[in-house]
């Protein structure tokens, strides 16, 4: 939801209601993965995509149901063997599409949860997506420090049963509930991850979605992961570019302010003058298990009292460019300062794949595709050379089912 929360904060800010699809569950191989979000308004504009193309029109016509009815709603997308081209995923693979619809100023926590997201202020929505029907679609907007909405609204009767006339659980048991839903969630913001819970109605954690359990599809929405370029080279021009096309906060640090500047590095979120090892250790609290260094400098006396530091930091990725002979003397250099064998292992150097690049641009592209790699799991073989999955992290992160374990049925026509 959040590369389309700009348009669902002027949506909200002008009254308009609108229902919003999201991808709660992948099996297989899909285009998008969970969080993608596809919205449709009262009028019948569309932004978003849940399935770059699959499936679009089947959950477009969901959303307007959902607009009609109030009601959300699970739907399960997937191959259809009669007809490749239906409703369906012809890659194979599944997904799970949660329909909720949205009023302005009918529901606290999404009304909170889209404005924090617009406003880039870390949150985690934790909605309620499969479970008893009166709890379906709740949703509880979580931030560090405080949270909004209930699953346990007031006037709500003291009984120890289920409620016969709505289907709500006690009060005791959704208190209970609510209370884990949000440490859930607020751990989950913590380690920036998007994905499902199972609770039991007492909050007790589930392996398995069953009868009497409460599926929680939680988004977490977290300033945009951060990648520092040591050294400003003409190198580093191209490594920032295409480092802001992947998402980064991309920051430029150099020692020498003659080459770090704004007017060589446009395209850069912030140019700064200063020692490699002295502005990152000034960083320490904004950096986190997502944050890609790219050391460019190839000169040992700043990469090795940065890299020195970098190495024992918990980082996502730590490369640094240079020759074979300037990384065998760069690695002799580091076990003299004391870095163990493993520390030394994590650094990528010579940084980047080995595509043949020559220009800026073209090492600029081997650099970013070892960071996908890495981040995700990959390869580096050509797909064609394999038939294994494509996805890799989804691969290893694979649910066996869909949020109930058994429910929703494929859709298919």
């Amino acid at each position: 939801m959040q590369d389309i929360a700009e348009q669902l904060q002027a949506w909200h800010a002008s009254g308009r209601s609108f229902a919003v699809a999201t991808v709660v569950g992948v099996s297989g191989s899909a285009p998008r993965d969970p969080g993608a979000a596809l919205a449709v308004d009262a009028a019948g504009e569309a932004i978003g995509s849940v399935s770059g193309g699959c499936v679009e029109g089947a959950v477009y016509e969901l959303c307007q149901a959902a607009i009609a009815s109030g009601e959300p709603v699970l739907e399960r997308f997937g191959y259809s063997d009669e007809d490749a081209f239906a409703v369906g995923l012809t890659c194979g693979g599944i997904l799970d599409v949660f329909v909720q619809p949205i009023t302005p100023g009918a529901d606290a926590a999404l009304d909170a949860g889209i404005t924090y997201i617009a406003s880039g202020t870390p949150v985690a929505l934790a909605r309620a997506v499969a479970g008893p029907p009166a709890l379906v679609g709740a949703t509880v907007s979580v931030t560090a420090d405080t949270h909004h909405g209930t699953l346990a609204p007031a006037p709500c009767p003291p009984s120890t049963a289920d409620t016969p006339a709505t289907g709500r659980p006690a009060r005791h048991l959704l208190v209970a509930l609510e209370r884990a839903v949000v440490a859930e969630a607020r751990a989950m913001l913590d380690a920036g991850r998007t994905g499902r819970i199972v609770l039991g109605l007492d909050g007790r954690p589930c392996d398995d979605a069953d009868q009497g359990t409460v599926t929680f599809f939680v988004e977490s929405y977290v300033p945009a992961p951060r990648m520092i370029v040591f050294g400003a080279i003409d190198f580093a021009a191209a490594v920032v570019r295409i480092g802001r096309f992947l998402g980064y906060h991309v920051t430029v640090c150099d020692a020498r302010p003659v080459f770090a500047t704004e007017r060589r590095f446009p395209e850069a979120d912030q140019v700064v003058v200063d020692w490699p090892h002295r502005y990152l250790d000034s960083q320490l609290d904004r950096i986190d298990g997502r944050t890609v260094l790219c050391v460019l400098t190839h000169d040992a006396k700043f990469d090795i009292p940065l890299l020195e530091r970098a190495l024992r930091l918990p980082l996502g990725y730590v490369g640094a460019m240079g020759s074979r002979r300037t990384h065998r003397d760069r690695d002799a250099k580091l076990r003299e300062a004391g870095l163990t064998e493993a520390e030394i292992a994590r650094l990528r150097s010579p940084i980047g794949l080995d595509l043949g690049a020559r220009t800026p641009e073209e090492t600029a592209v081997s650099v970013a595709a070892e960071i996908i790699a890495h981040r995700r799991g990959g390869s580096c073989l050509p797909l064609s050379a394999g038939d294994g999955p494509i996805h890799h992290d989804l691969a290893r992160a694979q649910e066996p089912d869909a949020a109930d374990g058994k429910k929703p049925q494929p859709h298919a026509a």
